[in-house]
């Protein structure tokens, strides 16, 4: 009754989504674009699997984002001493890899990191946002979630209609959890029958071993369970674990409660990398992280998407 109340309202998101992409004309950036995104509002797994394209690129790939939960317009470029209050946590993670700017207008974020040397640039989202010429369109899917109901926002998680998102799609990256099974992707779903170009695998796995002993995980993401059931996975000695809305800003009130918690179980702290950047350094000091890298199934696979781009890479900007 709620996805039927709501569908008119998902048909007015989903023409203005269109229309956005129609009448604005994507302008060039001096350097080659790749863009990691999703169809669907919420976490997909974007985050590592821009780190690890970036990586695969070199030190002249400059990673660009919007800066989401951050108040900077930008263009900026983002240390890793920075606030995420300011410019968000992804951005800080990209910051610890190489150059990262935040920007709100995509454009002149790309034309600010060429300007300081970039020779690509990997986008953390901005798969819908039409100012910026993408010249790889890389669309990452949670196998476990793929595209929901299949419904536009607020019927459903898409952001744009499906076919519309899928004309655009050069590649999709399924995001496959640790020890999940990399064959059961949902290439057999009917949303997926008449796509046919690249489909890769990837895996999210840990990229450090567990600190010993009881643990207290706290995660503030799209779907916070994904990390909790990696703990297990891992066989950790997991107490609790205590999810918080994505992007939450964890007040001292918060940490107060977990870090009460933790003493009351003689447990430790554990948290994930985009939630350990919202933190304090004190409080960073004093919270286990578990990181995480994407490891791609079929690595040739991704190097002949990113051939065209390595070229342009070498070549110089005009």
């Amino acid at each position: 009754m709620l996805r039927a109340l709501l569908t008119p309202l998902s048909w007015i998101y989903a023409e203005a989504a269109a229309r956005r992409q129609r009448s604005k004309r994507p302008r060039h950036a001096p350097a080659p674009v790749v863009c990691v995104g999703n169809f669907t509002v919420g976490g997909a797994g974007k985050t590592p699997i821009s780190r690890a394209i970036r990586e695969m690129l070199g030190p002249g790939a400059h990673m660009l984002s919007r800066g989401y939960g951050g108040r900077a317009v930008g263009p900026l470029r983002v240390t890793p001493d920075m606030d995420a209050r300011e410019v968000g946590d992804e951005p800080l993670l990209h910051a610890h890899d190489g150059p990262a700017w935040v920007a709100r207008d995509r454009l002149a974020g790309a034309m600010a990191a060429c300007a300081a040397g970039a020779h690509a640039l990997v986008m953390d989202d901005g798969f819908q946002n039409p100012a910026l010429h993408k010249d790889l369109n890389l669309v990452v899917v949670d196998p476990g979630f793929g595209v929901g109901n299949g419904a536009v926002f607020p019927a459903g998680p898409l952001r744009e209609r499906l076919a519309d998102g899928l004309k655009r799609a050069d590649a999709i990256v399924f995001a496959h959890a640790w020890r999940a099974d990399a064959g059961e992707t949902p290439a057999l779903q009917e949303w997926l029958h008449d796509f046919s170009k690249p489909m890769l695998n990837a895996r999210i796995a840990p990229a450090a071993d567990l600190p010993k002993g009881k643990l207290i995980a706290f995660a503030g993401l799209a779907r916070p369970e994904k990390f909790f059931d990696t703990l297990e996975a891992l066989g950790a000695d997991l107490e609790e674990a205590v999810p918080y809305p994505d992007h939450h800003p964890y007040s001292e009130d918060d940490l107060s409660f977990l870090s009460q918690l933790a003493e009351e179980r003689d447990a430790q702290l554990i948290t994930t990398e985009k939630d350990a950047a919202r933190l304090s350094p004190a409080w960073r000091a004093r919270v286990a992280v578990l990181p995480v890298k994407a490891r791609f199934e079929d690595e040739a696979a991704l190097e002949r998407l990113l051939a065209p781009i390595r070229s342009r890479m070498s070549a110089p900007h005009g």
